[in-house]
C-alpha cells in the first residue's frame, strides 16, 4: 500500500506533492516535514484514530519560519506497519515520551486531535515530571480526561466500525467503498478505538501550561460542556475556542486554527 492510499485512508489530506520521499527524519516516531532549523518552537502533533503523520502535513507547511512542526507517526501503520498496533494509550504515550527527548532540545507545545488530544496530555503530563515542561497544550476534538464514555465502537463488527468511520467524516468517501482498502486499515481504526475507548483517567495531576481547546459546535464526540471542562486539568489559562462543524471541523477551518496556533505561540516565536 503506497503512503499516498494509506493516507487516504487515515483521513490525511489527499492534495499537495507526494507522500512518498518526503519524510526528512530517519526517526521511526516523528515525521518532519518542513524543517525550520532556527524556528523558536517545535509543535509535537498527535494524529486522530486510525491516522498517521501526514494529516499534519498541512499544519507544517502553513505553521511558518517561527515554528517547527513534527508529526508523531504511530506503529502499525504505513512505513511501520509491519510493526505490532498498541492499544493501551498509557503504554503507548510512555513509547512516544522516550522518542521525542531527544527533539526537547528547544521550547515546545503540543497539538493533538480525538485521541491526539488524549495523547498529547498524558505525555504533557510525563514530560513534566520528567522536568520537561510544555509551553502550550492544544486539545482538539476531544473532551477532557476526567469526562468518560461508555463507548464500544472498538466492539462493532467491520460493517459498524465503517459505519462509524462515515458518520465522523474523516474518511475519504470513495475509500470506504473499496473493501480490500478498507479490510487493510480497519485492524488499525479498530486498534485506535479500543485504545481510546478503554482509556481511563486515574492521575489527578495537574498541568502548570496554558491549555487551548478546539471544539466543533457540531460534533458527536464532544458537548461543550466536556471540552469545557479541561480547565480542570491545569493550574494555567484555558481558553475555548467553538467553530461549526462536526468532529473534523479543523479541515474545514485550516487557515483559522494555523491562525491561532500562531497567535498563541507569537510571544515565544518572536525575535
Amino acid at each position: 500500500m503506497s503512503d499516498t492510499t494509506s493516507a487516504a485512508l487515515t483521513g490525511a489530506p489527499l492534495t499537495g506533492a507526494p507522500l512518498t520521499g518526503d519524510v526528512l527524519t530517519s526517526d521511526a516516531w516523528v515525521r518532519r516535514y518542513h524543517v525550520r532549523q532556527d524556528a523558536a518552537v517545535r509543535l509535537v502533533c498527535f494524529p486522530h484514530a486510525g491516522s498517521s503523520a501526514p494529516f499534519y502535513r498541512p499544519l507544517s507547511a502553513g505553521a511558518g519560519p517561527a515554528i517547527d512542526v513534527l508529526s508523531v507517526q504511530y506503529p502499525g501503520r504505513q512505513d511501520r506497519r509491519l510493526e505490532p498496533l498498541v492499544d493501551d494509550l498509557g503504554v503507548l504515550t510512555e513509547q512516544i515520551v522516550e522518542a521525542l527527548l531527544p527533539w526537547l532540545d528547544r521550547p515546545f507545545a503540543l497539538f493533538g486531535h480525538s485521541m491526539g488530544a488524549t495523547l498529547a496530555f498524558e505525555a504533557a503530563r510525563r514530560l513534566e515530571a520528567l522536568g520537561q515542561h510544555p509551553l502550550h497544550l492544544f486539545a482538539s476534538g476531544r473532551r477532557a480526561p476526567s469526562r468518560s464514555r461508555d463507548e464500544h465502537v472498538h466492539q462493532r463488527d467491520d460493517e459498524g466500525l465503517m459505519a462509524e468511520m462515515r458518520s465522523l467524516s474523516g474518511t475519504d468517501q470513495r475509500i470506504l467503498g473499496e473493501e480490500e482498502l478498507m479490510r487493510m486499515v480497519l485492524p488499525v481504526v479498530r486498534n485506535d478505538y479500543r485504545a481510546a475507548e478503554t482509556y481511563v483517567y486515574r492521575d489527578p495531576s495537574l498541568l502548570h501550561c496554558p491549555v487551548t481547546v478546539l471544539t466543533g459546535d457540531a460534533d458527536p464526540k464532544v458537548t461543550l460542556a466536556e471540552a469545557e471542562a479541561w480547565s480542570e486539568h491545569t493550574t494555567g489559562p484555558t481558553r475555548m475556542h467553538v467553530y461549526t462543524g462536526g468532529h473534523f471541523f479543523l479541515t474545514d477551518h485550516q487557515d483559522q486554527v494555523l491562525a491561532l496556533l500562531r497567535g498563541a505561540l507569537a510571544v515565544h516565536t518572536a525575535s
